[in-house]
């Protein structure tokens, strides 16, 4: 499979900056994580929030090279690729999350039951927004897009309000979208991490992800056309500081929420994008400096396979015990904090596995061995 040319370098290079930090933030270490590398506990916002929004707006990015393959293909074989790459992607997270399909219990190792599984996650909002933002984008103009995107954004803001508990709209416990989630999955099919059910990436805060994923493909466009230039640079930033002042100023009516996925967070995210991207534009297509790039684009050229590669071998250290703690404990506990006990130790444990992740892609990569949905 050929891969992107050197032009659009600095594409590659944020993709694979998306999927490194994301594998460093999800395998924490057991000795405490720095608070950068935490989410936000409920509103405001962390250096780790900006990684999963990142993730969508590279899916656009991407979204703008393949898509116009599609201009030379019947509507049929068009809407085949859309569907089948998002039932693909949804399900490969769907059995994700119930993988190895049995866990441990006093009577030993037992069967996971489907009612007991998470239906929405990572992946599945990966697929969803893919499958809304190219239909959209495939049947509307460039107008129609950036408007059905506002109605997005500002009809999420007014479910929320309307629909949500009085006086906590915006809370955990009194938000629309966990109502809706509750309403059509009920409790055993939601993520059960803060302790009680509630899915960060439900159903109704899809939608205004959507835009994420869509404000990455026309920057994707816009670096085709003018990336390389100066004044090419200089809009993309300007854009940037807009969307952030435009989410600072949001956020005091609707606050920037992570877990929420509120309409300020996507201004905020994207808007960083832009600025994270025309600095990359920058350095590696303005100033010519590229050390160091290929090791991201280890990561930029296999981001799905490196991401669930992640995901699956956390889950079965989880899984297999070794005495009587499991393997992902034991391995820290004996390597990496007998090293250095405490948050440091945490974080090299972290940038181990990142690394352990990086060494598959790096070998894919030798083998040209891409792995694409």
């Amino acid at each position: 499979m050929t891969q992107p040319s050197q032009r659009f370098l600095p594409l590659d290079v944020f993709r694979g900056l998306t999927v490194c930090f994301m594998i460093i933030v999800n395998t924490g270490g057991t000795g405490g994580v720095y608070d950068p590398l935490e989410h936000a506990a409920w509103h405001g916002f962390t250096p780790t929030d900006l990684v999963f929004p990142s993730f969508l707006f590279a899916v656009g990015n991407a979204m703008s090279f393949t898509m116009r393959k599609f201009a030379n293909m019947p509507q049929s074989e068009v809407l085949g690729k859309i569907f089948k790459r998002t039932a693909i992607i949804f399900l490969l997270g769907f059995l994700m999350y119930w993988f190895p399909f049995v866990h441990h219990s006093e009577e030993g190792i037992v069967f996971t039951k489907f009612e007991y599984t998470r239906v929405f996650g990572v992946l599945q909002r990966i697929a969803l927004c893919y499958c809304f933002a190219s239909l959209l984008i495939y049947y509307c103009s460039k107008r129609v897009v950036i408007t059905v995107s506002a109605v997005l954004l500002l009809g999420y803001w007014a479910v929320l309000w309307f629909f949500g508990t009085p006086g906590d709209q915006y809370g955990i416990h009194g938000n629309a979208g966990l109502a809706l989630d509750k309403f059509l999955l009920g409790d055993n099919h939601l993520y059960h991490g803060e302790g009680f059910p509630f899915d960060p990436e439900g159903l109704l805060s899809t939608f205004p992800a959507i835009v994420n994923v869509v404000g990455g493909y026309y920057t994707g466009l816009f670096v085709q056309k003018a990336g390389k230039t100066l004044p090419g640079i200089g809009r993309l930033v300007m854009a940037g500081v807009a969307l952030i002042a435009l989410a600072l100023l949001w956020n005091t009516v609707f606050p920037i929420n992570k877990k929420l996925w509120t309409s300020s967070y996507v201004f905020l995210t994207v808007g960083i994008d832009l600025l994270i991207l025309s600095l990359l534009i920058y350095i590696i297509d303005i100033l010519h400096v590229t050390f160091g790039t290929g090791f991201f684009t280890v990561f930029g050229k296999n981001p799905l396979f490196l991401y669930l590669l992640s995901e699956v071998l956390a889950i079965l250290l989880y899984f297999f015990m070794i005495g009587n703690v499991n393997a992902y404990t034991w391995i820290n506990e004996h390597i990496f904090q007998a090293i250095s006990p405490g948050k440091f130790g945490s974080l090299l444990f972290s940038l181990g596995y990142m690394l352990l992740c990086w060494l598959v892609g790096f070998i894919l990569d030798k083998k040209k061995i891409y792995v694409r949905v």
